[in-house]
């Protein structure tokens, strides 16, 4: 039993997601709706991205995966670009403080290629110093595209089925994803996670990333508790006796 259970808005009974995946898409809308610079509202989401990991180990999820910067975003102006990189080269280093008392450990997926050295060493420093946690594992999407993470793959398969394509991924031991939640009000994945996304529920909310509380990744859970997951399978089987008692899986 986990023992974050009593702080849970979701009833214990419901089936509830190990792993998810949340898609931090706003931060410079919600900036630019008050007046704000971009980086302002990158920093904010940044705040909320440690708020929304720590949330997700006390309401026991297994794996949390974070997409916040996608190779797509990396054409973005050079400046927006250098902003970017230094408030990550921070998170990074701050993670190191935060990670390990809450039991965390951080995985980044994504390419290196074309990233500043110091971006580079923060990510390593923080990958190590996080290494032996178990309590979650938080896979951060960084200078990553689901496409990408593909060819690389396919590029390297000489046959063998799919377990053995599956350790060709960035993270071999990022698991299928139960839930996808995106914020900020569009309804697509925009090139996260495609692989591990392919029997995932889709969540699409209107809230820009800064403005995504604890409330909100709450009602998340419960929405996704109200799911049937048939993988497959008809309604039929999955109203069947046998069935009745179907508990959150990933497949």
């Amino acid at each position: 039993m986990n023992q974050f259970n009593d702080q849970l808005s979701v009833p214990i009974s419901q089936p509830r997601p190990r792993n998810v995946a949340l898609y931090t898409d706003g931060n410079a809308r919600w900036a630019a709706k008050r007046g704000l610079s971009a980086m302002e509202g990158h920093l904010a989401g940044g705040e909320v991205a440690i708020k929304r990991v720590r949330d997700a180990c006390e309401l026991g999820i297994e794996q949390l995966s974070v997409f916040t910067l996608s190779t797509d975003n990396m054409m973005r102006s050079s400046d927006e670009v250098a902003t970017l990189m230094t408030i990550m080269a921070s998170l990074f280093d701050r993670g190191i403080e935060l990670l390990g008392p809450w039991g965390i450990r951080l995985r980044v997926v994504g390419s290196r290629n074309g990233l500043p050295q110091t971006v580079l060493d923060a990510m390593d420093r923080a990958e190590s110093a996080t290494a032996h946690n178990n309590r979650m594992e938080l896979f951060f999407g960084f200078n990553y595209g689901g496409r990408q993470e593909l060819l690389d793959a396919a590029q390297r398969y000489h046959g063998g089925g799919e377990q053995v394509f599956r350790q060709l991924l960035f993270a071999p031991e990022m698991r299928d994803l139960d839930l996808v939640i995106r914020t900020g009000g569009d309804r697509r994945l925009s090139n996260g996670f495609l692989w591990h996304s392919a029997y995932s529920e889709l969540l699409f909310v209107d809230e820009l990333w800064p403005d995504f509380t604890r409330e909100c990744f709450e009602n998340a859970l419960a929405d996704f508790g109200h799911r049937v997951r048939t993988l497959g399978r008809s309604h039929r089987q999955m109203s069947a006796p046998q069935n009745s008692a179907h508990t959150a899986v990933s497949p």
